[in-house]
C-alpha cells in the first residue's frame, strides 16, 4: 500500500568527485562517483566538445547541426594529472578539469590567461513529467565581458544583461525584444580583454540563455531535455570564432547563382496572371532592375501545395517561360501543411505511405493552416524527405520555377495555444524516435533540407535556390532566409539592420528582411530608406501583406521611385563585389556583413555599436533610421574611409556627422580598396559583361583585394573553372603600384579592365604596365583619372 503521494523534489544535482579517466584517441572520458560521465573530444586545437551523461551511458551520437565536412584534427594533445585536476593541453587551449566536481576552466595556451570558467558548471534536475533531465550549465562572466550571436533575436547587438529562449515560433508583427521568434541558433560569442571565444550548445530541445540577467556576473544556458552537449571554440579573433562555428555547422553547399543576389519583388499575393505581368512589365518600363517575381499561397488551387489555380494561372508553364523571356525568375511558396482531401494526390500518397506526423497514441497530427485542416509530413524521416524532394519535379523540371520559398515551417498551426504542434507528436528523427519537444526546433530545417534536395535534383545543371523562415544551426548549408513577418515602422528598419548583422555573426549570411515591412504600410520615405539598407543585405527582397496597400518601387511617387532605382542600380553594380564576399563565406565561413565589433574587436567603442556595419571586406554602411533626417552621426572604425559620393577622406576612430538627404546614405570605402563593378543591368544576364570596372581608392601603404567570377550559375566552378583575381596595392607619395595574381581556368567574357583612381595625391605623368612604359592614348587616360588596361596585366605602375 502506497501512502506517500508527494513528489520527491530533489532540486539541482551535481557531479561528485572523479574516480576514473580513460583516453581513446581524441576522446577523453572522466567518470564520477555518482556515475556522471564527462566526455571531452578534441575536435581541433581550438575546438573542444564537452558532453555529459548522468546515467553512465551516452545516447547515440547524432546531430542535425554538425556537418560531416567539418574540419577535424589537431597538432598537439597532452593530458596530465595533478592532485586536484586533470589538465588537457592543445596548441591553442589549456583545459583544467576539477577532480572534485568536474568544473572546467579554459586558458589560452600561449599566454596562460583565463578565457572561460565554470561557476556551478554542469548540473541537472530530474524531469518527473517527461523523464530524462533538465540540463544546466553556468559560467562566471569575466570583467568587461560582452556577448553576441543567437541568430535572429530582435535586440541590440550586445546581449549582456538579457535572457533568451530558443523555440522556433511564428511571430507575426513581432516587436523589438520579442522572444522567441522564427529561428533557434544556440550559439554565442563571448568577448573580454580583447579575446573572443564561442559556445555552441547543440541541443534541439527548448533552450535558454542568460547573459548576466538573473545574476550579475553569471552567464548560463540550459535545456528542457536532452544532453548537456556543447562545443567550445577559441579565436581569439571573433571573426575566427564565427568562421570555425560556420565550418562546424556547415558552409553553404554551393555558391548561389548570381541572379539570386539581384533584387526580388514579392507580395501576399500577386494574382491572377495578368497582375503578375502588369507588375513585371512596369519594372521593365521604368527601368528598375529586378530578377525575381514571387507567387504567394494564392497561386495554388485552394492552397494545396504543388497545385496551380486553374482560374488564376491556367497555363503556368507558358507564363513562367514568358516571364523568363522578360528576365524574371519565378519563385513559388510551399508550406508544410497538406490539406486533408482524398481527391488530392499529395495527401493520398502521404497517407498510403504513412508519412504524416502522429500523436503519441496513434492519431495523425491534425492542424488548421491556410487550406483548412491539414496533416504534416515528418521531415525528420529520411524516406519522407526523399518523397518530398521528388514532389518538386513538375514545378521545377516541367514548369520551370527557379526557386522555392518555405513558409509556416516552424511549424505554424492556427487557432491553438502555442501556435504549433503539441509536445506529444512523434517524430522519426533519422531513426532516433522522439517527441516534438526534441524535433520542434529542427522541423523547419529538415523541411528546407528536403526542399533543397528536390531543387538540387530537378534544377540541375543549375544551382538550387531555397528560402526558409524557420531554422536551426546548420540550415545555412541548404538555404537562404529572411527575418519573418516584420512591420512597416522606423523601429523595424533598425531591427532589420541588427537582425541581419546578428544572423551573419551566427553563421547564416544569406539573410535579408521584408523591405518596407510586411505588416502595415510604409510611407515613401521609410520605403526608400529601407531599400537603401536592403541593397546591402545578401538577400534583397521587398515583401508585403497585400491588405495594407501597394509596396512596389513606384507606389510612392516619382521622387521615391528615382531614389529606389538609384540604389537598386548600385546593388547591381556591386554584384561582383557581393559575389566575391559570398565566395569567401562559402569557402572560409567569413560573414558577409560584419558588425563593427566583428570587424575590429580591439576598439571598445565597437562593442555597443548597432547601426554601422561593414559589407564584405571594404565597404562601410550606416542606414538612416529616423524620419525627416538630413544625415546622422556615425562611428568610423580605425583607418581612413572614402565617402563614395564625394571622395572626401575621413579618419576613423571617431564619431562624426554625415550628410545624407533622402537620395543619399552614409556609404564609405576603406582606403586601399579595389572595388569591382558591373554595368547596370535590368536583370542578371541581360548584358554580356564586356568590361570590368575597378574603383581604386588610393592609400599610402599596402592593401589587398579580390574579385571572384565564374559562369554565374552551374557547377563548373567546382572543377576549377573560376577566375580569382588577387590584387595587391602599394601606394607611395609619388606612385601607385597594383599587382595582379590570377588563378582559375574560367575565361571571363571581357578583355579589358577600366580602372578609376580615387584620391591620387599626384598628377599622373607616366604609366608602366609589366615594366614597360605605355602611351596615355594607349590606355585612354583622361581628366577623371580613368585608364583602360588588359585584364591580363601583372603589374601596373602609375607615377607622378
Amino acid at each position: 500500500m502506497i501512502l506517500n503521494t508527494e513528489l520527491e523534489y530533489k532540486g539541482n544535482l551535481f557531479p561528485s568527485n572523479i574516480i576514473s579517466y580513460k583516453k581513446n584517441l581524441d576522446t577523453l572520458s572522466f567518470t564520477s562517483e555518482n556515475n556522471v560521465v564527462l566526455q571531452v573530444t578534441v575536435q581541433r586545437d581550438s575546438v573542444l566538445r564537452f558532453r555529459y551523461t548522468t546515467t553512465g551511458v551516452f545516447e547515440k551520437d547524432f546531430s542535425y547541426a554538425i556537418t560531416k565536412y567539418a574540419s577535424r584534427g589537431y597538432n598537439f594533445l597532452e593530458v596530465t594529472e595533478e592532485e586536484d585536476k586533470y589538465i588537457v593541453t592543445t596548441s591553442k587551449l589549456i583545459c583544467h578539469i576539477s577532480k572534485i566536481d568536474m568544473r572546467i576552466a579554459l586558458f589560452d595556451a600561449k599566454d596562460k590567461t583565463l578565457i572561460c570558467e565554470d561557476e556551478l558548471g554542469f548540473h541537472w534536475e530530474e524531469s518527473y513529467e517527461f523523464g530524462g533531465d533538465i540540463v544546466k550549465m553556468s559560467k562566471t562572466a569575466q570583467e568587461g565581458e560582452s556577448y553576441y550571436g543567437l541568430g535572429d533575436k530582435p535586440v541590440d547587438n550586445n546581449l549582456k544583461g538579457k535572457r533568451f529562449e530558443n523555440w522556433v515560433t511564428d511571430s507575426y508583427a513581432y516587436g523589438k525584444n520579442t522572444d522567441p521568434i522564427y529561428k533557434a541558433i544556440p550559439f554565442y560569442t563571448g568577448l573580454h580583454h580583447k579575446k573572443s571565444y564561442g559556445i555552441f550548445f547543440d541541443n534541439t530541445f527548448r533552450t535558454f540563455f542568460d547573459f548576466c540577467h538573473e545574476r550579475r556576473n553569471i552567464t548560463s544556458f540550459w535545456a528542457q531535455g536532452g544532453e548537456m552537449n556543447y562545443y567550445f571554440i577559441y579565436g581569439p579573433q571573433m571573426s575566427d570564432v564565427v568562421s570555425i562555428y560556420t565550418d562546424l555547422t556547415g558552409k553553404p553547399h554551393e555558391l548561389p547563382a548570381l541572379w539570386t543576389l539581384g533584387y526580388h519583388q514579392c507580395k501576399w499575393s500577386y494574382y491572377p496572371e495578368s497582375k503578375v505581368k502588369e507588375i513585371t512589365n512596369e519594372f521593365r518600363k521604368l527601368k528598375i532592375p529586378c530578377d525575381a517575381i514571387y507567387l504567394d499561397i494564392d497561386y495554388m488551387e485552394g492552397f494545396r501545395c504543388f497545385t496551380w489555380s486553374k482560374e488564376y494561372f491556367p497555363d503556368p508553364k507558358r507564363m513562367v517561360k514568358e516571364l523568363a523571356d522578360n528576365g524574371f525568375k519565378t519563385i513559388v511558396i510551399i508550406d508544410p501543411g497538406i490539406k486533408i482531401d482524398k481527391d488530392y494526390s499529395v495527401y493520398q500518397e502521404g497517407m498510403d505511405k504513412d508519412y504524416f506526423c502522429k500523436r503519441a497514441d496513434g492519431p495523425y497530427m491534425k492542424g488548421k493552416v491556410w487550406p483548412g485542416e491539414c496533416y504534416f509530413p515528418d521531415f525528420t524521416n529520411p524516406e519522407v524527405r526523399e518523397w518530398w524532394s521528388d514532389l518538386f519535379k513538375e514545378l521545377v523540371e516541367d514548369i520551370g520555377v527557379k526557386g522555392v520559398w518555405n513558409d509556416m515551417n516552424e511549424p505554424a498551426v492556427m487557432d491553438v495555444p502555442g501556435k504549433t504542434f503539441p509536445n506529444d507528436v512523434r517524430h522519426d528523427y533519422d531513426a532516433n524516435p522522439c517527441s516534438h519537444r526534441k524535433a520542434h526546433n529542427v522541423y523547419g530545417m529538415q523541411m528546407a533540407r528536403a526542399t533543397y534536395q528536390g531543387l538540387k535534383k530537378f534544377a540541375y545543371p543549375k544551382r538550387p535556390f531555397v528560402i526558409t523562415r524557420a531554422a536551426y544551426s546548420g540550415t545555412q548549408r541548404y538555404t537562404s532566409s529572411w527575418t519573418g513577418d516584420n512591420v512597416a515602422s522606423w523601429e523595424h528598419l533598425t531591427i532589420a539592420n541588427i537582425q541581419a548583422q546578428r544572423m551573419c555573426m551566427s553563421g547564416f549570411s544569406f539573410i535579408g528582411s521584408d523591405i518596407g515591412g510586411f505588416a502595415e504600410q510604409p510611407n515613401g520615405e521609410l520605403y526608400a530608406r529601407w531599400i537603401q539598407l536592403g541593397i546591402f543585405h545578401p538577400f534583397c527582397r521587398t515583401h508585403s501583406s497585400g491588405d495594407h496597400g501597394d509596396q512596389e518601387p513606384w507606389a510612392f511617387g516619382k521622387n521615391i521611385t528615382d531614389v529606389v532605382r538609384k540604389f537598386i542600380e548600385i546593388r547591381y553594380q556591386l554584384l561582383p563585389y557581393l559575389y566575391t564576399a559570398f565566395w569567401r563565406y562559402a569557402n572560409e565561413g567569413v560573414p558577409i556583413l560584419k558588425s563593427l565589433v566583428l570587424y575590429d574587436q580591439e576598439d571598445p567603442h565597437n562593442h555597443y555599436r548597432n547601426d554601422e556595419f561593414v559589407f564584405g571586406e571594404k565597404i562601410l554602411a550606416c542606414p538612416i533610421t529616423e524620419p525627416n533626417a538630413k544625415g546622422r552621426r556615425m562611428y568610423f572604425p580605425f583607418g581612413n574611409w572614402y565617402n563614395i559620393w564625394t571622395d572626401e577622406v575621413l579618419e576613423g576612430g571617431q564619431e562624426l556627422w554625415v550628410d545624407a538627404d533622402l537620395d543619399s546614405m552614409p556609404i564609405f570605402v576603406k582606403e586601399g580598396a579595389i572595388i569591382p563593378k558591373y554595368p547596370i543591368q535590368q536583370y542578371v544576364g541581360e548584358k554580356t559583361i564586356d568590361e570590368l570596372v575597378l574603383d581604386v581608392y588610393y592609400k599610402a601603404g599596402e592593401e589587398t583585394s579580390q574579385v571572384f567570377e565564374d559562369a554565374q550559375d552551374g557547377y563548373d566552378y567546382i572543377k576549377g573553372r573560376y577566375s580569382l583575381r588577387n590584387f595587391k596595392l602599394l601606394g607611395k607619395k609619388k606612385s601607385l603600384i597594383i599587382q595582379q595574381f590570377k588563378s582559375g581556368k574560367y575565361i571571363t567574357p571581357y578583355e579589358t579592365l577600366k580602372i578609376k583612381f580615387h584620391g591620387l595625391p599626384f598628377n599622373i605623368t607616366k604609366i608602366q604596365i609589366d615594366n614597360e612604359e605605355v602611351l596615355f592614348e594607349d590606355v585612354k587616360l583622361n581628366g577623371d583619372n580613368t585608364i583602360i588596361v588588359s585584364k591580363e596585366f601583372t603589374e601596373l605602375h602609375v607615377i607622378s
